[in-house]
């Protein structure tokens, strides 16, 4: 069997796997993620994220030589030549014969669905619906990042959150605990946008609110209920749009991401905002994460997918690392 590496690179974290093709997947390992690939820099930082995440893994197993590794990025639909740079330096970084580079996305709907058809909705800091139909048609919703979209992601929800913390601290708008929960994690409400830019990442920092937003909510509270409620609508919208436009019957639904552990509060209203779809939607549970979408488009290049991958094949074996010299027996 093939071995293969594959990383699941998002912003907030980035996640590493060595399969050595035998059996089951070795251990993961997880390091902090990057801003993403269309933003300044981004190339850079995805690199040194992948590095870290991925050099740990193959010290500790050097017998066993990846052929592919392959990453799911965040930003690489909207950047696809910093995709394309991202592998061409991984592949001169690490000791594989093909380095596969696509959107996080794409490597979730891959793994939620077994490679198969259909529409995946992933929620973590960041928000996209990816639907790919019987005839290969494919469409990306969303998906534009903090400032221009991401619609009821982490850090939609949070940053709404914290808006209404700060209009409450203000005397701008009503009452509401989120004031409290945002003073508990991040202090100070006059420091807020100190604290929301302090390690670098401010969607991921925003990201890290939206669970006291829905804590919040499920305890009563009206603002924080509201937010909840938007996030659920956008998020609802963007799987109804990518199914229209894939077109087909029965299309099979997926949510996966770390924002599905916000649990009802948020689950609940977007089941409902699925349920007047014209045509039925079936939801599945996730067969798995994009950690196994990234193993499968590793070793599979026939899927639907594989318009949306930038592949970089090495032209020449990878150098050897020299072995150190024996030192002669010391003369008595």
């Amino acid at each position: 069997m093939t071995a293969a590496v594959a990383v699941d690179l998002g912003k907030t974290g980035c996640r590493a796997l060595l399969w050595d093709g035998t059996g089951p997947a070795l251990d993961v390992h997880e390091v902090p993620g990057a801003p993403g690939l269309a933003s300044d820099n981004g190339v850079e930082t995805a690199r040194t994220a992948v590095l870290a995440a991925v050099l740990p893994l193959l010290e500790q197993k050097p017998s066993v030589r990846p052929a592919v590794v392959c990453v799911g990025a965040a930003g690489a639909a909207a950047a696809p030549e910093a995709a394309r740079a991202l592998a061409g330096l991984l592949l001169a970084d690490l000791p594989a014969d093909e380095v596969a580079v696509t959107s996080d996305a794409v490597t979730a709907h891959a793994g939620a669905l077994g490679g198969r058809t259909g529409v995946v909705l992933a929620i973590g800091t960041g928000s996209v619906a990816i639907g790919i139909g019987d005839d290969g048609s494919y469409a990306r919703v969303d998906g534009w990042g903090p400032w221009l979209g991401d619609e009821g992601s982490g850090a939609w929800i949070g940053a709404a959150g914290l808006r209404a913390a700060l209009r409450a601290h203000d005397g701008r708008g009503p009452d509401t605990a989120l004031l409290a929960a945002a003073v508990e994690r991040f202090g100070d409400p006059d420091r807020l946008p100190l604290a929301l830019g302090r390690d670098g990442n401010p969607a991921r920092t925003a990201a890290s609110f939206a669970p006291d937003v829905a804590r919040t909510a499920a305890a009563g509270d009206t603002t924080a209920s509201a937010i909840i409620r938007d996030a659920a609508t956008a998020l609802g919208e963007a799987v109804l749009a990518a199914a229209r436009r894939i077109g087909g019957d029965g299309l099979g639904v997926t949510v996966t991401g770390g924002l599905t552990g916000l649990g009802e509060p948020l689950l609940g209203p977007l089941r409902s905002a699925l349920a007047g779809f014209p045509r039925p939607l079936h939801p599945r549970p996730a067969l798995g994460d994009p950690l196994d979408g990234a193993r499968l488009l590793a070793l599979n290049a026939r899927t639907p997918h594989e318009p949306h991958v930038v592949r970089v094949r090495r032209t020449a074996p990878f150098p050897a690392v020299p072995t150190p010299p024996v030192s002669p027996p010391a003369v008595a």
